[in-house]
């Protein structure tokens, strides 16, 4: 008769509470976004994916990044993300500019008017990220959320 094997640790069944964590994470992952754009679009006139390049060009040196790497920053492809700045651009919020480094590069640039828009439309942000997500998670440790979540992240 051959001796079982021990199961490998992934074929371990999840207990009741891992399974709830991990179907709430899923529905998380696509509603919370759905929802801050909802309240910026509603708000703002502004959707969520601009708001997020605002925001990651703000806090970098010059307000400008290369727009691979803003791409990356916002989850995006870097198609995707030519046509968000695109957007902007036309707005005056950013500005495309040659790679000082790298002649066959682009960088976007924050103009201070797109700082501006960034700013009025922090409020709206705030308010809605903490009504549909911090306000939830009363009572927890968010350091340790956060590390963790970072961790699942990388």
């Amino acid at each position: 008769m051959p001796r079982q094997e021990a199961a490998p640790e992934a074929m371990v069944p999840l207990t009741p509470d891992e399974e709830s964590v991990v179907r709430s994470l899923s529905r998380v992952i696509y509603a919370l976004p759905r929802a801050l754009d909802t309240d910026l679009v509603r708000e703002q006139r502004l959707p969520l994916i601009e708001y997020l390049a605002l925001m990651y060009l703000s806090e970098v040196p010059e307000r400008q990044m290369r727009m691979s790497d803003l791409a990356r920053a916002c989850e995006l492809s870097v198609s995707g993300m030519t046509r968000v700045v695109h957007r902007l651009e036309n707005e005056g919020l950013v500005q495309r500019v040659k790679c000082t480094q790298d002649a066959r590069g682009w960088n976007a640039v924050l103009t201070d008017a797109g700082l501006a828009r960034l700013r009025e439309a922090w409020r709206t942000n705030l308010s809605s990220v903490r009504r549909h997500f911090l306000d939830h998670l009363e009572g927890l440790d968010l350091k340790a959320l956060g590390a963790a979540l970072k961790n699942v992240a990388t």
